[in-house]
C-alpha cells in the first residue's frame, strides 16, 4: 500500500493511504491539535481549525482564483450576479442562488440563510460573547447595526426566497476586494438562533421572533451563549448542521480528536467534486511519535511537518516506496507577536532593536534547514501576493513588466551597535545590574521582558541562541516561558488577561488580506482585531489605501503592498 507524506515550506509534508475499504476511516496527523474553533474565527483559531471549517462549511457564491488574482462567482452556487452603481456612489451586488442548494439534515439553503450569516458576523449580540465582530465593514448600514443603534442592516436585502443583495457603502468604493464581501458561507438560522428568523421589511434585514405572540425579542447574547460556545453542544465546536462536503461525527476536545462522514446532501463543489472518501479522523500529532503512527497505520497521512529533523526521518520513508512526499508553500508564517499595548513594548524603539538582535537566519536554519526561508515582514510565501512581489511566481503587468518586488522590503539586518543605539537616542539607560530602564509616565519601565512559546516546541532553545544571548549584549533580558498551545491562543487572540511582552507562534492568511482591522487604532478594534495593541495612525492610513485599490489593479496593489 503506497502512502503519501506532504511538507509545508514552512515545510509541510504528507504521508496518505491510497488503498481504502469503503468502511474504514482515513487518518490525518497534524502537529496542530485541534483547538475547535469549527464554525468561524471570531473566537479564535488555528490552522488545524481552518482545515475543518473547509470540511464543514461550503457554497460560498464566491471563489479566490489566485493566477489573476480575483474573486469569481462559483456556478455551482450562483445562478446570476448583477452589479449596479447608484447616484450616491454606492455598489450593490445581487445574487440569485441555485435552488437545490441544501444543508446537511436536507433542508433547503435559501438567502434568508446567507443574510443571517451576514447579521450574524456583525450582530452586538455576538460581540457581548466575545465575538471579534467586523467593526470596519464596508457594507452600509454595518456600523450603526453592529453599535446597536438600529436592529436593521440596510445593506442587506432579500430581494425572493432565493435571491439577495449586498450594498457597499460609498466611502468604501472602490475596494480591492468587492467581491470577496460575498465570500461568506450560510448558516442555519433554526441550530444557532432557535425560535428567530430573518425578515425584510423593506428597510434591510433584520432577525425577529418566529412566533409574533413572543413579544420579548428571542436572539439574544444569552441564547448565542448557548447555543454557540456550548462546550458539549454549541455550533463553535460542534456544529451539527453544515453545507459542506463533511459532517462532523463527533469532536473530541481533550484528546484534539475529531471525526466526519461525507455529506450525502453536499452537491459539490465548482468543479463538480464530491468527497471521495467517505469517513475522516483528524487527531494531533507530535514530532517524535509521528512516523511511529504512520508506519504502524494508526495514521495515514500527515501533515504540517516543518520541523527539519521530522521532515528528514519522513524523506527516508518516502525511499522505501512506500510513501510519497510532497510540499508546498504556506499561506502563512511563523512569528514573534508583541503585547504593544504594555509600556515596553509599546515602544517602536524597542521593538526595532529588538528585530535588529535577532539572528533570524541562524532560527530558520535550526527549524526548518533548507525546507524553510525568512521573511521580513507580513506575510508568507504561499500567500498571492507574495508570490506574486516576488515569491515562487511573479506576476506580469499587461505590458509584460515585472510587477513591484519584495526586494524593497525593509529588512533589519543583524546589529548590536544598531541596536545599542536605537535604545539610547529612544531614552533607555542602564540599570544598576545593567538592564536598561526608563521613565514612562512617572513609572520606572524595566527592558526585563517575557516571551510565551508553545509547549513542547523546539523555538524555545532557539531563541535562546538567537536572541536571548543578542539582547543580554544591549541591556536587555528576555526570559523564554512554555505555554500550552490552546492558552497561548487565548492569550494572543485577547481573550485573558495579558502579562507577556511577546508571543511566539504561526498563523495563516485569509484570502482577503485586509489590514485595516488589525492596525485600527480605535479604542473598539484594540485588543480585538487589533490584537498586537499597535497603535501607528500612519500604519492604519497605508492600510486604508491598500483597500482602496480598483480591483483589478495588481501594479498599484502590490506597489502600496511593499510599501506598508
Amino acid at each position: 500500500m503506497k502512502r503519501f507524506l506532504a511538507c509545508l515550506l514552512a515545510m509541510t509534508m504528507i504521508l496518505a493511504s491510497h488503498a481504502l475499504a469503503a468502511e474504514d476511516a482515513f487518518t490525518v496527523g497534524s502537529t496542530t491539535k485541534l483547538s475547535g474553533s469549527f464554525f468561524t474565527d471570531m473566537w479564535g483559531s488555528n490552522t488545524s481549525d481552518i482545515d475543518v471549517r473547509m470540511l464543514l462549511h461550503g457554497y460560498s457564491p464566491m471563489q479566490w482564483k489566485s493566477g489573476t488574482a480575483e474573486y469569481v462567482i462559483d456556478d455551482f452556487v450562483v445562478d446570476n450576479l448583477a452589479v449596479a452603481d447608484s447616484e450616491q456612489g454606492t455598489r450593490t451586488y445581487t445574487v440569485t442562488l441555485a435552488d437545490d442548494l441544501k444543508f446537511s439534515d436536507g433542508t433547503p439553503v435559501t438567502a434568508r440563510d446567507y443574510a443571517f450569516s451576514i447579521l450574524l458576523s456583525l450582530a452586538p449580540q455576538t460581540q457581548a460573547i466575545g465575538g471579534a465582530v467586523d467593526l470596519n465593514s464596508y457594507i452600509l448600514g454595518a456600523q450603526a447595526y453592529t453599535a446597536g443603534q438600529t436592529q436593521t442592516l440596510s445593506g442587506v436585502r432579500l430581494v425572493d426566497e432565493y435571491t439577495f443583495s449586498v450594498t457597499v457603502q460609498a466611502s468604501s468604493v472602490p475596494y480591492f476586494y468587492e467581491m470577496g464581501l460575498l465570500d461568506f458561507n450560510p448558516y442555519p438560522i433554526g441550530v444557532i438562533a432557535p425560535g428567530c428568523e430573518v425578515a425584510d421589511d423593506g428597510e434591510g434585514v433584520y432577525i425577529r421572533n418566529e412566533n409574533p405572540i413572543v413579544l420579548e425579542p428571542i436572539f439574544t447574547a444569552e441564547l448565542l451563549e448557548k447555543t454557540v460556545l456550548d462546550p458539549v453542544s454549541g455550533y463553535r465546536s460542534h456544529p451539527s448542521v453544515v453545507s459542506g462536503p463533511y459532517v462532523l461525527v463527533s469532536y473530541d476536545a481533550e484528546s484534539g480528536i475529531a471525526e466526519f462522514e461525507d455529506n450525502p446532501y453536499f452537491k459539490g463543489n465548482s468543479l463538480g467534486m464530491r468527497p471521495a472518501i467517505r469517513k475522516l479522523v483528524l487527531r494531533p500529532v507530535t514530532n517524535e511519535n509521528m512516523f511511529e503512527l504512520f508506519e504502524s497505520g494508526e495514521v495515514d497521512l500527515i501533515n504540517k511537518v516543518t520541523q527539519k529533523d521530522a521532515i528528514d526521518a519522513g524523506l527516508k520513508l518516502v525511499k522505501g516506496e512506500d510513501a510519497l512526499a510532497g510540499s508546498y508553500d504556506r499561506s502563512g508564517l511563523s512569528f514573534v507577536s508583541f503585547s504593544c499595548e504594555r509600556p515596553a513594548t509599546g515602544s517602536r524603539a524597542v521593538r526595532q532593536a529588538i528585530a535588529h538582535c535577532f539572528d533570524k537566519d541562524a532560527f530558520v536554519r535550526g527549524y526548518v534547514g533548507e525546507y524553510g526561508t525568512r521573511v521580513d515582514g507580513w506575510y508568507g510565501m504561499g500567500q498571492w501576493v507574495a508570490k506574486a512581489a516576488g515569491g515562487s511566481r511573479r506576476y506580469i503587468d499587461k505590458q509584460g513588466d515585472l510587477l513591484p518586488s519584495l526586494g524593497s522590503v525593509k529588512v533589519y539586518e543583524k546589529s548590536t551597535r544598531e541596536a545599542e543605539k536605537l535604545l539610547e537616542q529612544d531614552g533607555w539607560t542602564a540599570g544598576e545590574d545593567g538592564i536598561r530602564e526608563k521613565n514612562i509616565g512617572g513609572e520606572l519601565v524595566r527592558l526585563d521582558l517575557t516571551m510565551i512559546c508553545p509547549e513542547g516546541n523546539q523555538a524555545a532553545e532557539l531563541f535562546d541562541r538567537t536572541l536571548v544571548k543578542k539582547l543580554e549584549k544591549v541591556g536587555v533580558k528576555l526570559t523564554i516561558q512554555e505555554v500550552p498551545f490552546p492558552e497561548l491562543l487565548k492569550v494572543y487572540y485577547r481573550q485573558t488577561e495579558r502579562e507577556c511582552d511577546m508571543i511566539y507562534l504561526a498563523s495563516n492568511f485569509e484570502l482577503v488580506f485586509d489590514a485595516v482591522p488589525m492596525f485600527s487604532v480605535s479604542d473598539a478594534n484594540v485588543g480585538r482585531t487589533n490584537r498586537s495593541g499597535i497603535a501607528d495612525a500612519h500604519l492604519e492610513q497605508l492600510a486604508e489605501d491598500l483597500n482602496r485599490t480598483q480591483p483589478g489593479d495588481l501594479e498599484s496593489y502590490l506597489t502600496k503592498w511593499v510599501t506598508m
